[in-house]
């Protein structure tokens, strides 16, 4: 008789470990690194310098939070725009600007999804998420579930970036076990190449039609003042 397959609230939190590294090291082509060792929570909170929340919820809820130290937040940010072709004169410099939360937002996005699809393909549960929430704070802030859970637990793992700026991932979802009753075939996996590449596509297509509603604008008046 073959082995009964257990999958444990730690294994999902390597599943989405796994999911945070493989996108942010195809992102920005640098080294992502998760610490071995996990720490054990009572609560999760947001942190300095900015911090990013997701819940998630379906086959069973959760929230995952990610705090970024400034330095961490701006290499993230400044090596997956220039890694998408854009110069480096053009980017922020500062942690608090706007574009910076918009990109880690948009990176906490894709690392989400990416761990969900692999949540249906490995355990066959569905699940969802909300959109990430970035906050630029100096301050912590506490945050909770807004859903009954029967044993909650919480994890914080440390990453490390390439030029060793660290930032944290907090996850507090119900104690559980996924139990394998039988083989079954996993489905395909989805590239980070693809992601990106829909990414960048998005952002040049969008670019297009701001130019094309200028000059739609200004043909319009001139138009208007028979030029």
């Amino acid at each position: 008789m073959a082995k009964t397959k257990i999958v444990t609230t730690d294994d999902i939190l390597i599943m989405l470990c796994k999911s945070v590294t493989s996108v942010l090291t195809t992102a920005t082509q640098n080294e992502i690194n998760y610490s071995a060792m996990v720490q054990k929570i009572n609560r999760t909170c947001l942190k300095p310098d900015i911090g990013c929340f997701v819940l998630f919820d379906g086959g069973f809820s959760g929230l995952v939070v990610i705090n970024f130290t400034a330095a961490a937040a701006l290499e993230l940010y400044q090596a997956y725009l220039s890694n998408m072709g854009i110069p480096r004169e053009e980017l922020a410099v500062s942690h608090t600007s706007d574009e910076v939360g918009n990109v880690l937002g948009e990176l906490m996005n894709q690392m989400i999804g990416d761990f969900i699809s692999n949540v249906g393909k490995q355990l066959l549960t569905p699940i969802n998420q909300n959109q990430p929430k970035m906050l630029t704070i100096n301050k912590e802030v506490l945050l909770s579930i807004n859903t009954n859970l029967d044993r909650p637990q919480a994890r914080r793992v440390t990453f490390t970036t390439q030029r060793n700026n660290i930032f944290y991932l907090e996850l507090a979802m119900d104690k559980t076990e996924f139990i394998q009753l039988h083989e079954f075939e996993q489905l395909g996996d989805v590239d980070p190449d693809d992601i990106l590449e829909g990414e960048a596509n998005k952002r040049a297509a969008a670019a297009r039609a701001g130019s094309g509603d200028d000059r739609n604008d200004s043909d319009s008046l001139l138009d208007e003042l028979g030029i």
